[in-house]
């Protein structure tokens, strides 16, 4: 395993729970627009229909996602701009 990868590992780390929390904070905002309500339904939420909390996680899935990407895309290239090579 290359240095920089080892090296590399607790900063994606780092980035990685900082995605999670930006995600998070991201699915709640395009909820309040799209579902014009607070909360988004849990998958046991019995007063929810079927629907609510399928597109409700299929939203969530894919905004975590592409939180995910981008900032962990966004590290790698800063580690290179600094080490002068990829951590991957």
């Amino acid at each position: 395993m290359k240095a920089s990868k080892i090296a590399y590992r607790p900063v994606g780390l780092a980035l990685g729970a900082t995605s999670g929390m930006i995600a998070g904070v991201a699915f709640k905002q395009a909820w309040k627009v799209i579902g014009h309500e607070g909360d988004a339904p849990d998958a046991t939420d019995e007063h929810r229909t079927w629907q609510e909390v399928l597109i409700a996680a299929a939203l969530q899935g894919a905004i975590f996602a592409v939180v995910k990407a981008a900032v962990d895309r966004s590290g790698a290239a800063a580690a290179r701009r600094l080490t002068g090579t990829w951590p991957g």
